[in-house]
This record gives C-alpha cells, structure tokens and sequence, in this order.
C-alpha cells in the first residue's frame, strides 16, 4: 500500500469511518525484538477498546513488566497505524507518542472518545 493510500486512511479515521489498519505493512527492523513484540500485540486491540500496560504485559508473558512495555510503546514509529493510543495506566489514561501530558495526550483522550462513542452508538 502507498503512503497516500495510508494517509487517506488515516484522514478517514479522523473523520469518524472505522478503519482496519492490520492489513498495512510497517517496518519495526529498527526496534529490539520485545519492542516488536509489544506492537505487534497492540495492533490486536480492536478499535473502541483499551487496555492497560499490564494486561499487555501479560498477554505477550511478560507479567510484572508495565513499565518496560510503555517504554516500547513510546517508541512506536507508526502511531494511529498501531494503535497504542488504545494503551491506557491502571491509574488513568497514560501517555501517547513519549508524552504523558500536553497535546499528544490531548489527542489520544480524543481519539479514545471517538472510539467509544462510535461503540455505544453501534449498541444502540
């Protein structure tokens, strides 16, 4: 698929359309192999739902290890195509994109309302 193809994706994802991006191919050559297998766990997160660092921790069986798996999910080079934003703390809503506070969080709250709304209206 072509960078453009992505983008429009990612446009029609902002624009409320549900979009499936497992099928987009991405390059994690450059990430260390528990990094890869973080991300590759997050791209199973379906769209509307989150889970915590741990319960990811414990899905790739690396129980007890939430803080390294946010570390890897902070380095995720493909943001909304892997969508860590689905990550969230036990405490609250975590970080996005290496921040924990700021715009980038902003975003990831607004992208997880998106998401959820979408999902209470498909119940109704």
């Amino acid at each position: 698929m072509t960078d453009r193809t992505i983008f429009k994706a990612i446009l029609r994802y902002f624009a409320g359309e549900v979009i499936d991006f497992s099928d987009y191919e991405v390059d994690l050559s450059e990430l260390t192999e528990f990094q890869r297998k973080v991300l590759e766990e997050v791209r199973n997160i379906p769209y509307g739902e989150t889970i915590s660092y741990q319960e990811l921790a414990c899905r790739i069986g690396s129980e007890g290890a939430a803080r390294a798996v946010g570390g890897a999910v902070a380095k995720n080079p493909y943001p909304i195509i892997i969508p860590c934003h689905r990550v969230v703390s036990s405490s609250g809503i975590g970080g996005f994109c290496g921040e924990t506070c700021g715009e980038k969080v902003e975003l990831k709250r607004k992208m997880l309302e998106m998401e959820a709304n979408y999902k209470k209206e498909r119940k109704r």
